[in-house]
């Protein structure tokens, strides 16, 4: 059995909350790059290992059984992925397909031209902060059970979505990997879930940053923080503070943008919250 999540405008997720029972509206989401596949694994008596490639995934217990949450990349072509669960002979394959999708158009104009062309010097720093930004939201705990439903890390005006097709300055950048939060700078940034910061910085593009281990890789990042008020190692309950909002990094103005990642892939936040259409129960 397979259950499919991707995000919905809002009018449409209002109109089916009136008219669809919870059941029917867990359906009418698509699996698409940017989404979650939850997946019903086969019975068993403990928590079984299952891998999307080399990524290990998300799996809890829930009522009906064992699911599997696997995050989506955003550049990952329609056709069809392959689950692996177990290992050794007794591997199997639980095949799942990805349907296309388009994410809105949204153009940015940039001040600081080396934000968009960055120099020779910055390509260092942006591909020495790759290697640490991969690795921190890669991480993977299977000791630490994510619980869930997430919850905003800052009230305020949600002003770009996630998944947005960007263009700074009219040259095509990678899409909008999160959502951004329009809060004023300064405004307490909190911890969407429970769990350990494991790595604080400040990068080229995201500014002062934020992540958080919530167990089973599922990762948070908060980014173009003015202030951290955590340290690598720090266990955070939710809602605890983690730092300020600001405009550090590559930003046109205040704002949180908050990025979640599921087995390494980022997943649209909105998913993840209490009034979200996604897994969240």
């Amino acid at each position: 059995m397979f259950r499919f999540f991707a995000r919905a405008p809002l009018i449409l997720a209002a109109l089916l909350a009136l008219t669809l029972p919870p059941a029917a509206q867990a359906q009418t989401a698509r699996p698409v790059p940017g989404g979650i596949a939850d997946i019903l694994l086969p019975a068993s008596a403990t928590r079984p290992e299952a891998r999307l490639g080399d990524k290990p995934v998300l799996v809890r217990q829930e009522p009906d059984g064992w699911h599997a949450w696997v995050g989506i990349p955003l550049d990952t072509p329609p056709g069809r992925l392959a689950l692996q669960l177990g290992k050794g002979p007794e591997a199997r394959a639980l095949p799942f397909e990805v349907q296309p999708h388009s994410y809105p158009v949204q153009r940015l104009s940039i001040k600081n031209p080396r934000l968009v062309t960055p120099n020779p010097e910055d390509e260092l720093r942006i591909l020495a902060d790759g290697a640490v930004l991969r690795e921190a939201r890669e991480t993977f705990d299977p000791r630490r059970e994510a619980r869930l439903p997430l919850a905003l890390p800052a009230q305020g005006r949600l002003s770009s979505r996630f998944g947005l097709q960007r263009f700074f300055n009219g040259q095509p950048r990678a899409p909008h990997s999160g959502l951004d939060v329009a809060v004023p700078s300064g405004t307490p940034v909190r911890a969407p879930a429970d769990g350990v910061v494991n790595q604080v910085g400040d990068y080229y593009f995201n500014g002062l940053t934020v992540f958080v281990d919530h167990g089973q890789g599922l990762v948070s990042m908060v980014c173009h923080l003015s202030r951290s008020r955590v340290r690598p190692g720090d266990t955070v309950r939710q809602g605890d503070v983690l730092g300020d909002s600001g405009q550090s990094g590559r930003a046109t103005g205040p704002h949180l943008h908050w990025s979640m990642y599921l087995n390494g892939a980022a997943v649209d936040p909105q998913l993840l919250l209490s009034s979200g259409p996604g897994p969240a129960r």
